[in-house]
């Protein structure tokens, strides 16, 4: 068994960051959902500033050349809508993706298509891609019961569909309902292409209905804007503008301001974007990233750089990512002396750094947002990233922004 050998990124130390505007990419959750309405509508639809992320691309080109097979490559989005897309317009289609893909569950979702009618049947380990699609000719249910703690994109998969559906559908969440934004985002992303719904108690009612056609533009990338925080959080001195941001969004990640704010960041809002500035630390004691996790990598590096013991819940979803990312955050951390440790039963604490390497080299697990979450260390070292093309996944411009800041890559090996 050979080992490939992948392409290295070194990062010279920089602590002071001079005024820097930062051009944001789109988001690329806001995107895939918008494309998968707009597929629904027929493509009569306005859309601009869609997200420059390998995901969108990919969702992108599949739509438009809509080939037998699906592959989605690794993109957790592209996978689960185009599943639910697939199925109520009536195809017949395989979808697979990457190997660490097809080690992703699904299993949730294809039993809700098959509830209201679906005809899915997996190809390999039951539960996982890849697997067929034969379409949905007969609605059979209009009434599906879907765990809400696993994933939120099963809900939003089922929600995009739900008003082509003859009979519309009642989705009830059961238990916990994590990332809760990300529904609310493909609910008012829908009602901006004319469609009504109900959201009362754990349940979500659309009748059926018709996409009206309209004018989008995709806001930029609150998960994109976290590590820009970050890296101003860990840093001596300076501020940074980042176009783009909306104030009153509805990305779950815009909750890096309040944590932040609490990290010694102060947001101010202005001109199409919002300013950051260095302020005295306050302190963050506590925080549940049930409804924001992909914050959670950025945020655990930020408290391990900045001495803070802070303690973290909501993290379940982090498993069942590109990579497990409770593990790959262990590991990395313990190269700069830092921990992420279990003290309870999914209760985790930072165990902050008190010692820093002359260098830390970073691996990335086939994780995007691994590579970018440590990129904050340059604050502190000398920093080698394994694999850094992996940021196509999310932020393809990502290592051109950082040069923009100041950062310089020293070689690339």
């Amino acid at each position: 068994m050979t080992t490939e050998t992948k392409e290295t990124i070194h990062l010279a130390q920089i602590s002071d960051f001079s005024s820097t505007h930062i051009p944001l990419p789109s988001s690329k959750s806001e995107s895939n959902r918008v494309l998968i309405i707009d597929a629904l509508t027929e493509g009569k639809n306005h859309l601009s500033n869609l997200a420059e992320a390998r995901d969108t691309q990919t969702m992108i080109s599949l739509l438009e050349k809509n080939p037998p097979v699906f592959d989605v490559l690794d993109a957790g989005t592209t996978m689960r809508f185009l599943t639910a897309y697939a199925a109520i317009t009536n195809q017949n289609k395989v979808l697979t993706g990457t190997p660490r893909m097809c080690e992703r569950p699904i299993g949730i979702l294809v039993d809700a298509l098959r509830t209201v009618g679906a005809e899915i049947h997996y190809l390999g380990v039951e539960g996982y891609p890849p697997m067929a699609i034969h379409g949905l000719s007969e609605q059979k249910s209009d009434k599906v019961k879907i765990r809400g703690d696993v994933s939120s994109q099963y809900i939003s998969a089922m929600l995009m569909i739900a008003p082509l559906l003859p009979n519309g559908l009642e989705l009830e969440l059961e238990g916990k309902v994590g990332s809760r934004s990300y529904i609310e985002m493909t609910l008012d992303s829908m009602s901006q292409f004319g469609i009504n719904y109900e959201w009362k108690d754990n349940k979500i009612s659309v009748t059926h209905q018709a996409y009206q056609p309209t004018t989008f533009a995709v806001e930029s990338d609150w998960s994109g804007a976290g590590y820009w925080f970050s890296l101003l959080a860990c840093a001596d001195s300076g501020e940074l503008f980042l176009s783009g941001l909306k104030e009153n969004s509805l990305q779950g990640d815009s909750a890096v301001v309040e944590i932040m704010g609490q990290l010694g960041i102060k947001s101010t809002f202005k001109d199409g974007g919002v300013l950051l500035e260095k302020q005295p630390v306050k302190g963050l004691k506590h925080w549940d990233f049930t409804h924001c996790p992909d914050l959670a990598q950025t945020i655990a590096v930020t408290c391990a750089i900045l001495g803070q013991n802070a303690t973290f819940t909501g993290l379940e979803s982090l498993k069942i990512k590109e990579t497990d990312r409770i593990y790959a955050l262990q590991q990395e951390l313990a190269k700069f002396n830092a921990d992420l440790k279990e003290i309870e039963p999914e209760v985790y604490q930072v165990i902050p750094s008190v010692t820093m390497p002359a260098e830390v080299k970073i691996h990335t697990y086939d994780d995007h947002r691994m590579a970018m979450a440590f990129m904050p260390l340059i604050t502190k070292t000398r920093v080698s990233i394994e694999d850094p093309s992996v940021v196509d996944k999310s932020y393809p411009s990502f290592w051109k922004h950082c040069q923009l800041a100041g950062i310089s890559i020293v070689s690339q090996s």
